[in-house]
């Protein structure tokens, strides 16, 4: 915890979106006004965060990531602290640990107790160790502690504890419903942060448009993206980059299955990536051919799950069921597959057995916010519903102003689903099995798109290419940027082709300058030969030479540029015009490397 020295706010630079400390403390604010009213006068809410760990029986210390709950309502960071807030007043203290002076030679200079009440606009900060005997001068008539089940992974929130816990009285059913229930809806603040988680996942799934014809690991140019870009330290969930039949596995890229085939020509992609900012996510699916063009039967589905988001979203408001919405994208999937020629008979009667969820078996869509799968999906007195793919339903609530919930629907060939199907005779009646198999491998396609709820419809978050139109223009736009080969590629190329490439601005400069191609560049500029100049043979030599050396100098920082230009005895050898272009290379390539 070294010593603080910006606003309170959290921030990952200039470039950067500023999250002022407010956004927590009206967080604070709010979930006392829902309090108030349902615990007796002196209640003091008593939250624990997340605990530094090492992994396994080792000392390395993976990255820490703050317990949502706790982020919600302090906006801290660190690891191991408490905080408590007085219900009537509103006014919080936090309990940060006192960490010994020797944690400084490792940490730098540790943060004070004034430190933190600054950096986390708290009216009050006082070490975690002294935690009882502070709270026994405030007096509470009753702490309220955290204990609560998340619906989505059927574990329990972890209730604050501390020595000296037994002295209070302690109620921990009151503080959950609540508290979860706020996290429902978001404030403007926190609205503005999933905006901009939003709109920097959607740049990267962007640059992996443009940059999948590389035949790379997709999910390192996202991630590098979203770090370099917007300051995401987090991804918000692992990576699931499908590739062919692997787009049919809805949660590929765990441990068994570490997205780790490589894309081929002619795969249906499905990369399902998102980055959190200052712990809030983004969710997005992107679905498309990995060779750029959509073929007949990638169309075909892909255009019949577009339709279904279409429909979903068109429908949103306040006051409609989510269950309402599930079972538009189901009817519109099978109208699309019969339109196609995959089932065939009455819709009705398809949907009566069920049948959407054969190619859709999970849910439409789930809250989003500090957690991927937000709480609040299933508040007491709301069941689930017992029927394929509305099982897997994240949450079946009515939909309200200030809700943000993600709208995902899919198509998949999954053989298990499809199998079961045939075999059951209320569902094979309506499949036309000879085309259905001639779709077996082609994996998925989901379109996932994160929207909040407005007083009178919706507003769409993530922006990225959707129809067949746009994805093929910008993936186009990929094809023509030079292509970087992979690495066990690169031992075949010559140390001017490695240069070349690692150095695409100076390209740039000789596209410009020269009024060439890039495919011109890529296939005649390492050659030395057939550049687009009336010039003899030995001067388009020297110029491949004069790259080579021109390249190799740009790093040289602290070497001036006419000392540069003078030990050139290359330029020398150039007629004056030629020479001239050649220096315009160099003088701009600096210029662009060192600004």
């Amino acid at each position: 915890m070294a010593a603080y020295r910006a606003q309170p706010a959290f921030c990952r630079g200039v470039h950067t979106l500023a999250v002022s400390a407010d956004l927590f403390k009206l967080n604070r604010n709010r979930l006392c006004e829902s309090l108030k009213d349902k615990v007796p006068k002196g209640a003091l809410v008593l939250l624990q965060g997340g605990e530094s760990e090492t992994r396994h029986s080792s000392d390395h210390e993976p990255i820490f990531r703050q317990e949502s709950y706790f982020h919600w309502t302090f906006g801290v960071e660190e690891p191991d602290f408490f905080g408590a807030i007085d219900v009537d007043t509103q006014k919080c203290v936090l309990f940060p640990p006192k960490l010994p002076e020797s944690y400084a030679v490792w940490m730098g200079k540790l943060l004070g107790l004034e430190d933190f009440k600054v950096r986390y606009g708290v009216d009050e900060a006082q070490w975690a160790c002294d935690i009882a005997e502070v709270l026994k001068t405030k007096a509470p008539s009753v702490i309220l502690t955290l204990r609560g089940m998340d619906t989505d992974s059927s574990k329990y929130t972890r209730e604050a504890a501390f020595d000296g816990i037994s002295e209070f009285k302690v109620d921990n059913t009151a503080l959950h419903p609540q508290i979860m229930e706020c996290r429902v809806f978001k404030t403007d603040e926190e609205l503005e942060v999933l905006r901009y988680s939003n709109r920097l996942s959607s740049e990267a799934h962007k640059e992996v448009y443009t940059m999948l014809y590389i035949y790379i690991i997709t999910m390192l140019i996202f991630r590098h993206y979203c770090y370099f870009n917007g300051g995401m330290r987090h991804q918000a969930y692992t990576c699931i980059c499908g590739t062919g039949d692997n787009g049919s596995v809805l949660h590929y890229g765990h441990a068994g299955a570490p997205n780790s085939k490589q894309v081929s020509n002619g795969d249906m992609c499905l990369f399902d990536m998102g980055s959190e900012y200052c712990c809030y996510s983004s969710d997005i699916t992107c679905s498309f051919p990995a060779n750029g063009k959509f073929s007949e039967k990638q169309r075909n589905i892909y255009e019949a799950v577009l339709k279904s988001s279409r429909a979903v979203m068109d429908a949103v408001k306040p006051g409609v069921s989510w269950v309402d919405m599930h079972l538009l994208a189901d009817r519109t999937h099978l109208e699309e597959l019969k339109r196609k020629g995959l089932v065939k008979g009455d819709v009705d009667e398809m949907m009566k057995v069920r049948l959407g969820a054969v190619f859709m078996p999970h849910g439409l869509g789930h809250f989003m916010g500090i957690d991927t799968h937000d709480v609040g999906g299933y508040p007491e007195g709301t069941e689930r519903i017992d029927q394929p793919g509305l099982r897997s339903l994240r949450t079946v609530r009515t939909l309200d102003h200030r809700m943000v919930i993600t709208v995902e629907p899919g198509i998949y060939f999954i053989d298990i689903l499809i199998d079961a199907a045939l075999n059951n005779p209320e569902q094979a009646k309506f499949l036309v099995r000879e085309e259905i198999d001639q779709y077996r491998g082609f994996g998925g396609v989901r379109i996932e798109d994160d929207i909040t709820v407005t007083e009178d419809g919706m507003e769409c978050l993530t922006c990225v290419p959707r129809t067949v139109e746009e994805i093929e223009a910008i993936m186009e736009e990929g094809r023509n940027r030079p292509q970087v080969p992979l690495p066990q590629e690169m031992e075949k190329l010559s140390m001017v082709q490695r240069i070349l490439l690692k150095n695409m601005k100076v390209v740039d400069c000789i596209q410009d300058v020269f009024s060439c191609t890039t495919e011109h560049i890529n296939r005649n500029v390492i050659s030395h030969a057939d550049f687009p100049l009336k010039d003899s043979s030995r001067q388009k030599h020297l110029l491949g030479r004069y790259t080579t050396f021109v390249i190799g100098n740009f790093q040289q920082e602290q070497r001036s540029q006419m000392q540069l230009l003078e030990e050139s005895t290359l330029v020398r050898n150039f007629p004056l015009d030629f020479s001239v272009k050649l220096s315009r290379i160099y003088l701009r390539g600096m210029f662009l490397l060192n600004k």
